[in-house]
C-alpha cells in the first residue's frame, strides 16, 4: 500500500528532469518552481497527519487508510491530467492531504500488531516501501517517461490505489484478534504481550493531552525529522541534476537513480536487526545520519570526478530512510498508547514540512549560484546536526521477557515473531 504512495511523491523526480521528460517545458517551469512543484505536496501533507492518528487510534486504520487510498488516486490521476503549472501544483497539493493521515495511521495498525522487540524490523519491512519503490519504480518510470511522455506516466502510476484497494480491504485486521489467518494461541500470545507492554507504559496518573505533546522530546523529534525530509526529497528531486551532459538514455537514468535506494533497502535491514538484536534506539538514529551527511559533503567535494561522487551520493542518499526503523520505534516505547497516534501524526506532519523546504531551498540555491553545490553541502551538515541531536532522545525501557507460561516453547505462537 504505501510502495504506491511513494510511487507517487517520487515519479515526479524523473519527470521533472529536463534531459528525460517535457514536463518543464510544457508548464513553462524553471529549478525554482520545480522545487516548489516537487515540494508543495508536503503542505498538504501536514494537514491531516493528527487527525489521521486520532482516527486509527480511536476508530480503525483499515477502514480510515481505504477512505485515504481512493482520494489519493483520484489526486495522483489529475496530476496527470494537468495542463498549466497551477493545475499540477493544486493536484499536488491535494496528493498531499490524501495521503497525510496514512504513515500515523500504519504506525497505529504496527503498534496494534507487534511487541517491542521486534517493532523495529517491523518498522524497517514497512519503511522498505520507500527505497522499494524507487529501486523498483525508477527504471519503469524512466521506460513510460522515453515511450509515452509524462502524462500517461503519471496517470498510470497513479491509477495504482484503485486496483490495490479491494486487496489491502480483505487482507488487513486492525487487531490480531481480528484475523483470521493465525491461530487462536498466537493471537493469546499477541495480545497478552501488547497489553502487558501498554500498561508498562502508562503513566498512574492521567496527564492531559495537550501537556503530553508539550513534552521537550516531541520539540527534538520535530527538529530531527524537519531535517531529515530536508534531505531526503531535496537529494531525491535534484539527484539526477548529476548525471546531465553524461549521455544517459532515459532507462539509464531510472536505473542509476535506482541504484542507491536499492542499497538503502539493505542499510535499513542491518540498521533495524541490530537495533532490535541490541534494544539500542538512539545510537542506531544518529549513525546513519552522520554517514549520510559526511557522503553528502564528500559527493559535492568530489563532484568533479563522476563516479566518486556518484558512490557518495549511493551512501548518503540511505541515511535518512535507515533512520526511520529505529527512529519511529522511540515514541512508540516511551510514550503512553493513548498520545501514540496523535504523537506520530505531530512529528510527520510538522517534519514533512522538510519535504517542501529541502527541494525549495535546493532549486532556489540552484539557481542564484548556478550549482548544486552550496544547496546539498547544506543538506550535508543539516544531516549531521540531525545525527547530534538524535542524542538528545529518550532511551526505550528495557525489554521484559514474557513469563515462561505465556506460550510453550514449540507453539506455533512463537514461530513467526522468532
Amino acid at each position: 500500500m504505501y510502495t504506491i504512495s511513494y510511487v507517487d511523491r517520487t515519479n515526479i523526480s524523473l519527470a521533472l528532469d529536463p534531459n528525460i521528460s517535457s514536463m518543464m517545458k510544457d508548464l513553462f517551469m524553471d529549478d525554482k518552481m520545480k522545487g516548489q512543484a516537487a515540494g508543495i505536496f508536503f503542505l498538504g501533507y501536514v494537514l491531516l497527519q493528527i487527525p489521521g492518528g486520532y482516527w486509527a487510534t480511536h476508530w480503525s486504520s483499515k477502514k480510515i487508510i481505504s477512505v485515504f487510498l481512493v482520494a489519493w488516486g483520484i489526486a495522483a490521476v489529475g496530476c496527470g491530467l494537468s495542463h498549466t503549472y497551477r493545475q499540477f501544483s493544486v493536484m499536488r497539493f491535494f496528493l498531499g492531504v490524501a495521503e497525510s493521515g496514512v504513515f500515523p495511521a500504519t504506525m497505529v495498525l504496527l503498534a496494534n500488531w507487534f511487541p517491542r522487540s521486534e517493532r523495529a524490523r517491523a518498522n524497517a519491512c514497512w519503511n522498505l516501501c520507500q527505497p522499494l519503490a524507487v529501486t523498483a519504480s525508477a527504471p519503469l518510470t524512466g521506460w513510460l517517461l522515453g515511450a509515452y511522455g509524462w502524462k500517461t506516466m503519471i496517470i498510470l502510476e497513479g491509477a495504482l490505489p484503485f486496483v490495490w484497494l479491494p486487496i489491502w480491504w480483505f487482507c488487513i485486521s486492525d487487531h490480531p484478534r481480528d484475523a483470521k489467518w493465525i491461530s487462536q494461541e498466537e493471537k493469546s500470545f499477541l495480545e497478552t504481550t501488547l497489553r502487558r507492554e501498554v500498561a508498562e507504559m502508562e503513566r498512574p496518573k492521567a496527564v492531559p493531552l495537550w501537556k503530553s505533546l508539550c513534552e521537550p522530546t516531541i520539540f527534538v523529534m520535530l527538529a530531527i525529522y524537519f531535517l531529515h525530509n530536508c534531505a531526503a526529497y531535496g537529494c531525491m528531486t535534484f539527484f539526477t541534476s548529476g548525471l546531465k551532459g553524461r549521455g544517459f538514455s532515459a532507462l539509464e537514468y531510472g536505473i542509476l537513480f535506482a541504484i542507491p535506494y536499492a542499497l538503502t533497502a539493505v542499510i535499513m535491514i542491518l540498521n533495524s536487526w541490530h537495533s532490535d538484536k541490541t534494544h539500542e534506539r538512539r545510537g542506531h538514529v544518529a549513525l546513519v545520519y552522520a554517514l549520510s551527511g559526511s557522503s553528502l559533503i564528500a559527493s559535492v567535494l568530489c563532484q568533479d570526478h563522476f563516479w566518486l561522487s556518484y558512490f557518495f551520493m549511493c551512501l548518503a542518499i540511505p541515511g535518512p530512510f535507515a533512520a526511520m526503523a529505529p527512529f519511529w520505534a522511540i515514541p512508540a516505547e516511551t510514550m503512553p498508547r493513548a498520545v501514540i497516534g496523535v504523537v506520530i501524526g505531530l512529528v510527520n506532519a510538522f517534519g514533512n514540512l522538510g519535504g517542501f523546504v529541502g527541494p525549495y531551498i535546493v532549486g532556489w540555491l540552484k539557481v542564484e549560484y548556478h550549482s548544486i553545490a552550496i544547496p546539498f553541502n547544506v543538506l550535508g551538515v543539516g544531516m549531521l546536526v540531525a545525527a547530534g541531536l538524535s542524542f538528545l532522545l529518550p532511551k526505550a525501557a528495557q525489554q521484559l521477557r514474557p513469563p515462561a507460561t505465556t506460550v510453550s516453547v514449540g507453539s506455533s505462537a512463537a514461530g513467526p515473531l522468532a
